[in-house]
Parts: C-alpha cells; sequence; structure tokens
C-alpha cells in the first residue's frame, strides 16, 4: 500500500491545473492516467478541429476563387495532425514529460477500493484526498455500434488518411456544425440532421431560425426528428422522418459521456448519467475526500471550465476549510462561418426583459468582408437596464461575445457600455447598434428620466 496526500486521476487539463495547486502544498502526489497522454483539447478537441476548420476556409476560399489547391486533401489530413501534435507535444513538454514515471506518473486505469484507497494495475494507493479529472467519451448509442468504420467521431476523424465523398453528421451542436461545414468546404457532400429544433446549442428562437437560414445555403439541415441509421453495402442509410438518404460514413455529435471511475458509485449517490452527487460550489463528492472537476462533472465540457475547476479542486484538497467557486459569466462559441455565440442569461431564464437587435447587412467592415450575414440580439433589464445576456451569429463574433461577457461581469448598464470607445470601421459597431436600439427601447418604457431619453434619442440618431 503506497500513501500519499493526494491522488489525481487523469492527466487532462483538469487534472493538470489540480496538480498546479496541490504542488503548492505537497510534494507527496500521485498523478494516474488511463490511455494516451495529451488533454482532450490538444489531441481529439478544441485544437484539431480548428485547424481543420481554419485550413477547410483557406481551401474552400482558392477553390472559389477558380484556382487550383497546390495540396491535396491527403496533404491537408496530414497538416491537421501535425498541428496535432505540436500542440500535443508542447502540453507533455511542460508537464508529464518531466515527471518520474511509476512513482510521479503511473500509467493504468484505476478504480475505487474504499473511498480512499485506489486500485491502480497491481499497485493499491491510499489517499487523503482524490481528485477526479477523468474527462469524457464521445456518446455511440448502442445499436449504432454495429456500423464499425464507417461510424466517425472526434476521436477517430483526424486520423483519416482521406476524405469520403460523403458524410451524415448526426447531431449539429458546436461540434457537429464546424465539423459538417469543414468537411463541406472540403469538397465532401454533406447532410446534417439534429433531434432537437435548435442548433448549436441556441435558446432564442430567432437566432436559431437565422443560423438555419445562413448555414443551409452551404449544406442540406434536418432538424426535429431523430435519426436512425442502418448499415448498407457501401456504406450507411439514414433516415430521419420523411427524409432518407444514402451516405458513405457518419460522423456522430450527439454528446459526451463523462469516464468514471469504476467502484465509485459503490461508495456515493450519483446522478441519471452515473455521474457522482457533488457540491457544486467545492465540487466535493458527498462526504467523500474526492473531488471531481473538467468534463466528469457532465456539467459543461469546456476546456476554460475544467481548467477553473481542476484548479480549484486542487487548492480544496488539503485546505482546512471549503472555499466556494467563483461562478463565471456563462460564454459559448461556434467557430463557424459566421461564428455562433452565447452570454450571459438565456432569453428563457429572464422576465420581460428590453431585446435590441441588430443586423450585420449594413455594417461597413462587414459589407467588406463579404461576411454581412447574421444578427445580435441583447437582453436587457427592463428595470436598472443593466446587460443580462447576448445571442448572435455574425463575423468574428467570437470578439464581441467576449466584450459582452465582460461588461456582465462587471454589472454594466447599456448606458454604460455606450460609453465606452468604438472605432471606425470595425465589427465593433454592430455591437454598438445594438446597444443604442436596446438603449432606445429602454428609454421608451420610461425606464429612464426625460434627460437620458432626450439623450437617447441623440445616441441613437449619431
Amino acid at each position: 500500500m503506497r500513501n500519499v496526500d493526494v491522488a489525481i486521476i487523469g492527466a487532462g487539463h483538469a487534472g493538470l491545473n489540480a496538480l498546479k495547486q496541490v504542488r503548492h502544498q505537497t510534494d507527496n502526489w500521485v498523478l494516474i492516467n488511463g490511455g494516451e497522454l495529451g488533454t482532450t483539447c490538444a489531441r481529439v478537441g478544441c485544437m484539431p478541429s480548428k485547424a481543420i476548420i481554419e485550413l477547410a476556409r483557406n481551401y474552400s476560399l482558392v477553390s472559389r476563387n477558380g484556382n487550383s489547391n497546390k495540396n491535396t486533401i491527403s496533404d491537408l489530413l496530414e497538416e491537421v495532425r501535425d498541428y496535432r501534435d505540436i500542440f500535443v507535444d508542447l502540453v507533455l513538454a511542460n508537464t508529464t514529460d518531466n515527471m518520474e514515471e511509476n512513482k510521479e506518473l503511473l500509467n493504468g486505469y484505476a478504480s475505487f477500493v474504499e473511498p480512499d484507497v485506489l486500485q491502480v494495475n497491481n499497485d493499491k494507493i491510499k489517499a487523503k484526498s482524490i481528485i477526479v479529472a477523468t474527462g469524457s467519451k464521445p456518446v455511440i448509442p448502442q445499436e449504432w455500434a454495429n456500423l464499425g468504420d464507417r461510424l466517425l467521431t472526434s476521436d477517430s476523424l483526424f486520423e483519416l488518411d482521406s476524405l469520403p465523398e460523403s458524410v451524415a453528421v448526426i447531431g449539429l451542436g458546436y461540434v457537429g456544425l464546424e465539423i459538417g461545414q469543414a468537411l463541406h468546404r472540403l469538397g465532401v457532400k454533406v447532410v446534417g440532421f439534429n433531434h432537437d429544433d435548435h442548433i448549436a446549442g441556441i435558446s432564442d428562437e430567432i437566432i436559431n431560425k437565422e443560423a438555419i437560414n445562413i448555414f443551409s445555403k452551404e449544406f442540406p439541415i434536418h432538424v426535429g426528428k431523430a435519426a436512425h441509421l442502418k448499415a448498407e453495402q457501401n456504406g450507411v442509410n439514414v433516415t430521419s422522418g420523411d427524409v432518407s438518404v444514402s451516405v458513405e460514413k457518419v460522423f456522430v455529435a450527439i454528446g459526451r459521456k463523462p469516464n468514471i471511475p469504476e467502484g465509485l458509485s459503490h461508495f456515493c449517490e450519483t446522478d441519471h448519467q452515473g455521474v457522482p452527487i457533488f457540491d457544486a460550489n467545492t465540487l466535493k463528492v458527498g462526504n467523500l475526500p474526492v473531488y471531481i472537476a473538467g468534463d466528469a462533472t457532465g456539467q459543461r465540457m469546456m476546456l476554460q471550465d475544467a481548467s477553473r475547476e481542476g484548479g480549484h479542486a486542487g487548492s480544496q484538497a488539503l485546505a482546512d476549510y471549503a472555499e466556494k467557486l467563483h461562478s463565471q459569466t456563462p460564454m459559448s462559441i461556434a467557430f463557424t462561418t459566421p461564428n455562433i455565440c452565447h452570454v450571459g442569461a438565456r432569453l428563457e431564464e429572464l422576465i420581460d426583459p428590453v431585446i435590441g437587435e441588430q443586423r450585420f447587412g449594413p455594417i461597413g467592415r462587414a459589407l467588406i468582408m463579404r461576411s454581412n450575414r447574421g444578427l445580435i440580439r441583447l437582453y436587457a433589464s427592463p428595470v436598472e437596464g443593466k446587460l443580462l445576456g447576448a445571442s448572435m451569429i455574425g463575423p468574428r463574433v467570437e470578439h464581441l461575445a467576449h466584450l459582452v461577457s465582460w461588461a456582465i461581469k462587471q454589472e454594466m448598464t447599456v448606458d454604460d457600455m455606450l460609453q465606452m470607445p468604438f472605432y471606425h470601421p470595425v465589427i465593433e459597431e454592430a455591437l454598438q447598434d445594438a446597444l443604442k436600439v436596446t438603449a432606445k427601447k429602454l428609454a421608451k418604457r420610461n425606464i429612464h428620466s426625460p434627460e437620458l431619453l432626450i439623450e437617447a434619442d441623440r445616441v441613437f440618431n449619431a
């Protein structure tokens, strides 16, 4: 039996950030990792997906201008893997490459023998605290398992040496929509299916309609019906409602399932996903000496959240008292063209908000970029005029989402934001115009004084 102060299960972003904090408190720790080293983001997630998105965009631009692409699709896929390997190597070089194997770093899958005892290969480890940061894996319905290599996920897509002629994308969340658009721009015949009526996690009905309208111009999108798959001699048949198509392969992006170490559920309550019930403020699992962070929580599976939660779990593992995990303004971004973003409160969570809109059609910079499709919708408090949330689709709105997020975090009003500098000509002018519309509507509700109503008219017409 080996005794340590802290055992961390998982060497992804959550686990590595937990370790940073643990190292400030003790030298007696162990990091346990099953499978390949290198984080989900670097190996199969954020970074290779952004690489294929950017390379596909450039490939499409060259083809659209009537030029021949110097690189083949095979070359492009190899370049994606090169980027992937660079990002993985950067992670490893600064973390696990510097650890002593079988002492600081154990390669193997951990299971719980007791609430404070882990089995790893033939070893048992007893820890004062255990941090579960075991990540997640793509969800594959059991009835689709017989499709074999006809079925692709984010774990297998980037290993391809060539692309199929046709692909059905099942699940049009952020991952499905991003990869679907990238494959389409690389010459693959793509058709998208989504069980829900809304795509990319959009809850604002107007933004959702705008998004479906924009992306349907690139490849067919079918929403609101479940997809059913059946193996065929040369591929897969996909049916959804009255729609039936045959494709060479299927890319499945219907979500990710948390990886939970074997045995943990024997000592705690779990939810419907098998995820341990934990305190969202402290990340502690019940009364156990166990903390959980990152994708393993089954919550928002995003790198920035995994890093923040991992760091918090690491700081709490040996702390004398519990500290609350500070909340962040919700923000999500789809790196499609155009971007889709949500910030702050969702529309259905608000009571009678004031909504200001601005389309990108007349925005000069967007027009010059030949990318003036899209819409911004801002949600403001009718009482105080504070900005509460936003939903948007448009060129480079990933940057506008950050501005709005910071403003919400600082509890700024619409008037406060309008006092901020805006340059010309920039995409940010779309946000400025949306703020002016919101200010005008706030003023008309007589929330502000008559003087501010006059000022709102002046600003709106400026």
